[in-house]
């Protein structure tokens, strides 16, 4: 016989888990996991049964890190690095990890894709400047996991980046506004297919820029990203039989190369060639450089708030809450020493 005692009794509570929550919506433990976040590839019946057993027994999802993995071509390069600065800044101040994975080279791109590392082991991902094929694109979405893409395009996913096309008309709007009659174009490399986007959207801006002023279009020259490539652009357009009086580089690396060369070879800059470039890198302010800059930190912060949204886990201060959709980032030119009226003969 069980003695009687004035001691309170003590009741055991048996702790509420995935596992009773599975037991109850009749489903794996792995499923309620999936059902209580947003993104993930459950029926709908089946995550509000889930839900629905998990709100009769009290139970929220546990708070935890996420990793977010973020794929860039070129991670050391001044976009990228950037980019990922910003992406980066948003999720380490909301507790979460940020895992960088290098598609700068075709090797690279391989080891990524074949085993697909993140598999398991990231929660969203983010696509910087990184165009994707079909056979990428289909590998991406059997992971499971939302995709937001930062500066590319991505059918069906949320897109954070600029028009790039209006910068490069605006940039070359300039220039023929001046008086330049046939802007010279130093282009990225047009087969480089991750890139390709970019290149002919500028591209056509260019071309845009030209039809509407009804003038003849300058000698295009198409290299790399880097400032060696932009010293190369520049000595091919000095071996031309008339230099053009204006020139607009698709990114402020190429336009610096551009102008050192021109320097270097006793042209003036702007007396006799005007330079523009595109970014507003770092270095553009040095070189007092007139460029089209585009906030790429920025671009970088709305792409994790939008793939934080897309998780479930939105923080405040995005566009328009937290970015349901595609976000446009307004470019803006950016007058400096390096652009001015064509010399009168």
């Amino acid at each position: 016989m069980t003695p009687v005692t004035d001691e309170p009794v003590r009741e055991v509570v048996r702790r509420v888990g995935v596992r009773r929550v599975a037991e109850l919506a009749g489903v794996s433990p792995a499923t309620v996991s999936r059902a209580l976040r947003e993104g993930t590839p459950v029926s709908h019946d089946t995550r509000e049964r889930v839900r629905r057993a998990a709100a009769s027994l009290g139970y929220s999802v546990p708070v935890r890190p996420l990793t977010v993995a973020v794929l860039a071509r070129f991670p050391t390069r001044w976009f990228f690095a950037e980019a990922v600065a910003g992406v980066e800044g948003v999720l380490s101040a909301a507790g979460h990890v940020t895992q960088l994975h290098n598609l700068g080279d075709p090797q690279a791109r391989a080891h990524f894709f074949a085993p697909l590392p993140v598999r398991g082991r990231a929660d969203g991902l983010i696509v910087v400047a990184s165009a994707i094929d079909t056979t990428e694109a289909a590998a991406l979405d059997a992971l499971g996991i939302p995709v937001v893409v930062l500066g590319g395009d991505m059918p069906g996913r949320p897109r954070i980046g600029i028009d790039d096309r209006a910068g490069a008309r605006t940039a070359v709007r300039h220039l023929l506004g001046l008086g330049h009659r046939g802007v010279a174009l130093v282009s990225f490399d047009p087969d480089e297919a991750n890139g390709r986007a970019t290149t002919t959207d500028r591209r056509d801006g260019w071309a845009d820029a030209h039809a509407e002023a009804g003038r003849p279009r300058g000698p295009v020259v198409a290299t790399g990203a880097g400032v060696a490539d932009g010293d190369a652009a520049a000595a091919e357009l000095l071996s031309l039989p008339v230099m053009p009086t204006a020139v607009f580089a698709m990114s402020d690396e190429l336009a610096v190369g551009v102008l050192r060369t021109l320097r270097r070879a006793g042209v003036t800059v702007p007396g006799q060639v005007s330079v523009v470039g595109f970014d507003d890198h770092d270095s553009a302010a040095v070189a007092e450089l007139t460029t089209v800059a585009q906030p790429v930190r920025r671009q970088g912060e709305l792409a994790a708030r939008a793939l934080l949204a897309a998780l479930g886990g939105g923080v405040p201060g995005g566009v328009s809450g937290d970015v349901p959709g595609d976000v446009e980032v307004p470019t803006r030119l950016v007058v400096r020493a390096t652009t001015a009226p064509p010399r009168v003969s």
